[in-house]
């Protein structure tokens, strides 16, 4: 928030606090590069750099699903359970 006084900012939630936020119902979906990919789920093998991935993250940003259709994602989402919320 900012601070009228000595306009500084300070965060409104912790790191911590952040990553718990949804206590596991909630997810979103992220669209990557193949090049991306690699980083969140490293079990994955070779993948073509420019393809489009898409990925179900968890609330904290925690690797759920990756597929290649953002309808899937979404589908997954609701089959268990978890909200999907957009990102902007």
């Amino acid at each position: 928030m900012m601070n009228a006084a000595n306009k500084t900012s300070s965060p409104v939630m912790t790191p911590e606090q952040f990553a718990h936020l949804g206590g596991g119902t909630v997810a979103y979906v992220k669209a990557m590069k193949g090049s991306e990919v690699q980083r969140l789920f490293p079990q994955v093998g070779a993948i073509e750099a420019n393809i489009t991935l898409y990925a179900l993250l968890g609330a904290d940003g925690s690797p759920i699903l990756l597929t290649d259709s953002k309808d899937a994602a979404l589908a997954n989402a609701w089959q268990h359970d978890l909200q999907p919320v957009s990102l902007h």
